[in-house]
Formats: C-alpha cells, sequence, structure tokens
C-alpha cells in the first residue's frame, strides 16, 4: 500500500456469529452466560455483551443455515474470564456440555463450547501469567 492507501487498525467493532434461529440462539447463549446488549429482531441481529466494551459478540439471523455445523472449519472466538475450569462447569450446570477442555495454555486453561450451528466460543483465561489478564 502506498502511503496515501494506509489505514490504522484501532481495535474490534463486532464479531459476527451466523445463526439459524435468532430467539433459540439467544435463549442458547443466555444459558452460556451472556448478557443482551440489544436485539431488533426486524433486522435478525442480537448484540450480546462482553465485559464492559461496547463492541460484542453479533448474532445475525441467516435464512436456511439449520442446526449443523457449517461444513468448513469454524473460527473461533476466545473470551478472556477470570477461570475457565469455573466456567466450564457453569457451562455444564447449563445443559451446554464442552466441546473441549478445559485444556491447558501457555497462558492458562481454555474451555471451548459450540453453539446448534457450529460457531465455536473460547473461554480462557491467564491464570498462568496473571499479568498479562485484564484484572492482575
Amino acid at each position: 500500500m502506498s502511503d496515501d492507501e494506509s489505514y490504522e487498525l484501532l481495535g474490534f467493532d463486532n464479531v459476527l456469529l451466523p445463526v439459524g434461529d435468532l430467539a433459540e440462539a439467544v435463549g442458547f447463549y443466555e444459558r452460556a452466560g451472556f448478557d443482551v446488549g440489544f436485539r431488533l429482531d426486524e433486522a435478525g441481529i442480537a448484540l450480546l455483551k462482553v465485559g464492559g466494551e461496547t463492541p460484542g459478540i453479533l448474532l445475525r439471523h441467516e435464512d436456511g443455515l439449520g442446526h449443523r455445523p457449517p461444513p468448513w472449519p469454524s473460527p473461533r472466538v476466545w473470551l478472556e474470564v477470570p477461570d475457565a475450569k469455573a466456567a466450564a462447569r457453569a457451562l455444564t450446570g447449563a445443559g451446554i456440555p464442552p466441546a473441549e477442555g478445559p485444556f491447558s495454555t501457555a497462558t492458562g486453561w481454555t474451555v471451548e463450547f459450540a453453539d446448534p450451528w457450529g460457531n465455536v466460543v473460547g473461554l480462557t483465561d491467564y491464570l498462568k501469567r496473571p499479568e498479562l489478564s485484564r484484572r492482575p
């Protein structure tokens, strides 16, 4: 890129996850512990809050997307939590079995779960490297 065509990345806006049924997806993520920031059924979107940040996870209704993982590998969105092992227990208690984990990472522990449409969300902690955590 030339200098007059460059740009600066300022941060995340939202992460969009396609879902086949907005109401079902909102209920699933509420069971997983997410709070809904807003929901616009007429637009087929709902925003899930992530901490105190303005951006979040945007659920977007996609026609024809059934209860199945997409035919391609799903990207993974990882979110920081204080304790991933505790998050895994809470997910299991809410009827959401972890897809993987908890497993050890360089910074702590991570647990992943998938929604009915194959979107994978990881909950990761920084217990091994607390100086990198949002809550040192």
